[in-house]
């Protein structure tokens, strides 16, 4: 190529800005098309798409001949000027006046026609380059930051919490063990027990990082390894953190369609359905939830839990996320808080997405009654030893308290419109994949 340091390297969502400018642009070849005197490169670098009109007329004959031997997925780098398209207003292309494979790319195995699941997830790696994919990255992304932007607009704390942990948090039987010097450790389930006590030091904490756990399911919802964004606030109840929650996901909802309306638009997502994301959602306790599955013709009855199908059917019959709370407390963590109304039941809530999507959020008010904590412990047969350290948060100035957690996947899946939480996630791991 030319001497091109004296033209500015600009990336393609910029090229609006350089009308009539000769610039360098470098990416990776998405596709190409080629006459006798025109080939149309399809260059995509990450900002987005931008075809690059290499005219026979306009550039040597090896420029041109390199040109139409270029293979999928081959990098360049492109000095032309940037024009707007001739069809399409406010989109624009280059007009090629040399051009330079960077590295070729030898039978790309990611080919325009279809490719199997499992063909595709065993190139992860590479289908991260597709447009579908990398529109899920990007709303993903966008959740991610409306995460921050809402705690942090609200005084929030961000406060680490460890993966490695000596005790389970929401049950032994989904633990991945492991070795931690010589003695028995676990990868995190949840950092909720540590934000209680963060929460003691900074009033409003919040953690977000993996989770983990070893469920042999194989189901649309389930992931081995995924991530979690879960508040604790002092001095809050129930009724505190089902706002809290209502108030977090309309935030969710609001940026994403404020700043990723093309990236749905490529997931040909129906925006309305996530336009209706507003308050205030309905709430229902767990036995109207149970009276919604008998008038459907569901054999349920008080005590039961509610797997993916009656989470479907329940959240079917609303525009919008509905909170169901009070659940029975048999069926919650030990931490759960009573309802003083109601000992039988918890102070606890589920917040399920529409259109199927499930349970999004669980959380609820917390025990901090430091006698009904222990016997509770007791009573799920757990270590006590193990939580000493949890039982000292009642034991110095307890103190009511309440939060929840957000499982990121579930979030992305509900609102790209996805059938699997498996592509809501760079690499996901599943009961049976562990690479790439």
């Amino acid at each position: 190529m030319s001497d091109s340091t004296t033209h500015e390297s600009v990336s393609v969502g910029e090229l609006g800005q350089h009308v009539g400018q000769v610039v360098l642009l470098r990416g990776w070849l998405k596709n190409m098309r080629s006459s006798k005197k025109l080939h149309f490169l399809e260059l995509r670098d990450g900002s987005g798409v931008a075809q690059c009109v290499v005219f026979k007329g306009d550039v040597t004959p090896e420029v041109f001949a390199l040109a139409g031997g270029l293979t999928q997925e081959s990098s360049l780098k492109i000095l032309g000027e940037v024009r707007e398209h001739p069809k399409q207003k406010g989109v624009y292309e280059i007009g090629v006046k040399d051009l330079e494979l960077l590295a070729g790319a030898t039978d790309f195995p990611i080919s325009p026609k279809a490719h199997g699941t499992d063909f595709l997830m065993d190139h992860r790696h590479l289908w991260l380059r597709s447009t579908r994919q990398h529109a899920i990255l990007r709303v993903r992304h966008a959740i991610i930051q409306a995460v921050r932007n809402f705690f942090d607009s609200r005084g929030f704390t961000l406060v680490d919490a460890p993966i490695f942990t000596p005790n389970a948090c929401e049950g032994t039987s989904t633990l991945f063990e492991t070795d931690y010097h010589g003695q028995p450790a676990y990868l995190t389930q949840s950092g909720q027990l540590y934000m209680e006590a963060a929460a003691a030091a900074v009033g409003k904490a919040y953690c977000f990082g993996p989770t983990f756990r070893a469920e042999k399911s194989k189901t649309r919802r389930h992931l081995a390894e995924f991530w979690m964004v879960e508040p604790e606030v002092a001095f809050m109840d129930l009724d505190g953190d089902m706002q809290l929650a209502e108030d977090f996901l309309c935030a969710i909802a609001s940026h994403v369609l404020e700043t990723r309306k093309p990236e749905l638009e490529a997931l040909e997502r129906d925006i309305s359905k996530l336009e209706s994301i507003k308050p205030p959602f309905p709430r229902i306790t767990y036995a109207e939830a149970i009276d919604i599955l008998r008038a459907e013709g569901h054999d349920a009855k008080m005590g039961d839990d509610f797997g993916a199908e009656e989470e479907t059917v329940i959240s079917s019959k609303f525009d919008r996320p509905v909170i169901v709370h009070r659940y029975p407390a048999a069926l919650k963590a030990f931490y759960m808080k009573q309802d003083p109304a109601n000992p039988e039941l918890s102070l606890c809530m589920d917040v399920l997405a529409p259109e199927g999507y499930g349970e999004i959020i669980g959380g609820g008010q917390r025990e901090d009654d430091l006698g009904r904590l222990e016997h509770m412990i007791d009573h799920h047969q757990l270590p006590k030893e193990a939580f000493e350290w949890y039982l000292d948060l009642r034991r110095y100035g307890s103190f009511p308290h309440a939060g929840f957690g957000l499982g990121i996947e579930r979030s992305v899946a509900w609102i790209c419109g996805l059938p699997h939480v498996r592509e809501t996630i760079p690499f996901p791991r599943m009961l049976h994949r562990l690479a790439p």
